[in-house]
């Protein structure tokens, strides 16, 4: 089988597409056959060694795919072959198989198709943790999310909509905030690019503060970081909840002082190690979240579907956040 491989750190570039062994599925394992991978941030992080994990080279980036089960080992009950299924995988996902435990293994809906299922759960398992779990986001309260356009942005604003709140998509362009008007968003607004300085984090602020009204923003979903975060986060309601999601900007930092004045919460939103400390919430989140989708409520939006072989250049065109939604590699 076919296996797009981080061998050295770097970037896309250093990726190489090779022929490896086909797994098999040990105790508590299943072997998947990977009908398509998402594509997010953190692939390109792990690759340049610069993630929280760091996967023991030879590896695939990937940390989310959908597929058909081939086979299961000793000890499998909850699934057999034939399954379609996704899987938080962490990373090892762009590749044509895999083998994984079972534990993170969910089936799913026979109408999800695979391009959707692999663009599923990490972006909106991400969002409604962080919106239901750490913001406790409720009806008819503001939501600021920022970095909206992309995978995590635009699921936590249809989350946000099915929720009940009244979102508010902040953007680096005008179609960016298009789009998630067309997705659902009630209000939009375009941030300029940065470096700022103090002048322009000034503005910034309040750019963010006449966007969300005079109450200010209930809860912030941060995807962005860097300047952008303390600008959002003095745009923030009283008693306010800034969510920290990711940092392509840069790691901020926020004057502790501007937290007191609003009586208002900095609230990390780890997603990955809540789902291992807590598998009973997780899976009746994943209830909740299939049960949106069936609805209609919510829906991956793929925007860009890459083969195998230019899963490098899938990954750079994710980093270069032109795209909107999901990038997707398929292996048929």
């Amino acid at each position: 089988m076919k296996a797009l491989l981080s061998k050295v750190v770097g970037g896309p570039e250093t990726l190489v597409l090779e022929d490896v062994p086909s797994p098999t599925a040990g105790p508590g394992q299943v072997v998947l056959t990977v009908k398509a991978c998402g594509v997010n941030f953190p692939d390109s992080l792990m690759i340049e060694d610069r993630y929280q994990f760091k996967p023991e080279r030879p590896f695939a980036p990937g940390g989310e795919v959908a597929g058909i089960i081939k086979e299961v080992g000793a000890g499998v009950t909850g699934v057999k072959s034939g399954d379609r299924v996704l899987a938080n995988a962490g990373s090892g996902g762009m590749v044509e198989e895999m083998a994984l435990d079972e534990k993170r293994i969910i089936p799913i809906p026979d109408e999800m198709p695979f391009d959707e299922a692999s663009a599923f759960i990490l972006t909106y398992g991400t969002s409604y943790y962080g919106l239901k779990d750490r913001g406790f986001l409720k009806p008819g309260q503001t939501l600021l999310v920022l970095g909206a356009a992309g995978g995590v942005g635009i699921s936590a604003v249809q989350l946000g909509k099915a929720m009940g709140a009244r979102v508010i998509a902040a953007a680096s362009s005008q179609e960016k905030v298009d789009f998630c008007m067309s997705h659902g968003a009630d209000a939009g607004v375009v941030y300029p690019a940065g470096p700022f300085d103090k002048d322009g984090k000034k503005e910034l602020a309040a750019i963010f503060k006449e966007a969300v009204g005079p109450n200010g923003a209930d809860v912030i979903y941060d995807g962005v970081g860097g300047d952008y975060a303390e600008a959002s986060f003095r745009a923030i309601a009283w008693e306010g909840r800034f969510l920290v999601i990711g940092f392509p900007a840069g790691i901020p930092a926020i004057p502790l002082n501007l937290a007191l004045l609003k009586s208002a919460d900095i609230v990390g939103v780890f997603w990955g190690a809540a789902v291992a400390r807590d598998q009973a919430q997780h899976l009746q989140n994943v209830k909740e979240l299939f049960e949106l989708y069936k609805a209609g409520k919510i829906k991956p939006f793929v925007s860009e579907r890459f083969p195998l072989a230019q899963g490098a250049d899938a990954i750079r065109h994710l980093t270069s956040r032109k795209a909107l939604g999901k990038v997707v590699v398929t292996m048929d």
